[in-house]
């Protein structure tokens, strides 16, 4: 069971066979406890709700599948405390290697990690000078993307819609950049236009139905994901407001189901598949050759894709809107 590669094929088919008749199940704890390998990986997401995290999970489990580990998945809710007791039981379970989303965590998180010198990743935000090894995207350069877009539109009456940035360095990274695209390009993003909403379509959706109600409305709205975006083409939808041509939007991560929406929705690629595919890879080539020193940073390349949510800003009562 531990080398089947080393087994005649026929001995080895008597074997499982074997196996499977008696219901045999071997004990990892037990292997774990002599200095074995445990065959798991954990990872924790901040939310298996939507389609935020779907594919990358997929890609990071199909990856270190194919080389007989089991992927231990968690979800912390988008609370670092939470995520420090997911990550304690899971080096509690005594895993091969640990995954986790962003860099920001708890002080507690890291001083697990630096205690307990397990082989440990960071997916989904890069950046070059961070204290955990990571793969992912520059999210401050998605935030400069689609607000570029947006500019380059014509658009100058722009909303923002996005969660709480407070532990939340994907967000944070994505608003701080925009802003300070929209700030240099002379753009005054008005408060009443700035909406905080978590990562959800149906509170997207009924914070944009207020942000929207009445005349005075930008033109363009940046939405920190593809999620939120959702919710604010619905909300456009309920009160009539016509998409692209009285109002923009773009998200950003190119979620399951943003292309076939009506319309199409525009939005700044994060390759998913690719990223949970080569942090599968990097993880199992730490647990191949541990050493507590080793550093990655490698970064993923943003694409963005303009679809049918986004259009050139139209004059209306004479001002460009």
């Amino acid at each position: 069971m531990n080398h089947p590669d080393l087994v005649h094929p026929a001995t080895r088919k008597k074997v499982e066979l074997a196996i499977e008749k008696s219901g045999y199940i071997r004990n990892r704890a037990a292997q774990a406890m002599h200095g074995k390998r445990s065959a798991t990986i954990g990872l924790v997401v901040p939310t298996v709700a939507n389609t935020i995290f779907a594919e990358v999970v997929q890609a990071f489990n199909d990856t270190v599948s194919e080389q007989g580990f089991t992927l231990l998945l968690a979800s912390h809710g988008y609370d670092l405390e939470t995520e420090y007791r997911l990550v304690r039981k899971l080096l509690e379970h005594r895993v091969d290697a640990l995954a986790v989303v962003g860099l920001d965590h708890s002080a507690g998180t890291f001083r697990l990690i630096a205690e307990q010198r397990v082989p440990l990743l960071a997916l989904w935000n890069y950046l070059p000078d961070s204290a955990l090894p990571c793969i992912g995207v520059d999210n401050r350069e998605a935030g400069r993307m689609a607000a570029e877009h947006l500019i380059a539109l014509g658009h100058r009456r722009i909303g923002m819609v996005f969660p709480t940035t407070f532990d939340n360095d994907r967000a944070r990274d994505r608003k701080t950049a925009a802003t300070a695209v929209f700030r240099d390009a002379g753009i005054v993003l008005q408060d009443r236009w700035q909406v905080e909403v978590p990562y959800s379509i149906a509170q997207a959706k009924a914070a944009c139905l207020e942000l929207l109600a009445g005349q005075d409305r930008p033109s363009a709205l940046l939405c920190a994901n593809d999620v939120i975006a959702q919710g604010a083409i619905y909300a456009a939808a309920r009160l009539g407001i016509a998409i692209p041509t009285t109002l923009s939007v773009i998200g950003i991560g190119d979620f399951a189901g943003s292309a076939q929406m009506e319309p199409a929705l525009t939005t700044v690629r994060i390759p998913a598949q690719k990223l949970g595919a080569t942090a599968g890879r990097e993880i199992l080539a730490m647990i191949g050759a541990p050493d507590p020193n080793y550093m990655v940073h490698s970064k993923i390349e943003l694409e963005l894709i303009m679809r049918s949510s986004t259009a050139i800003a139209v004059e209306l009562s004479g001002a460009i809107v």
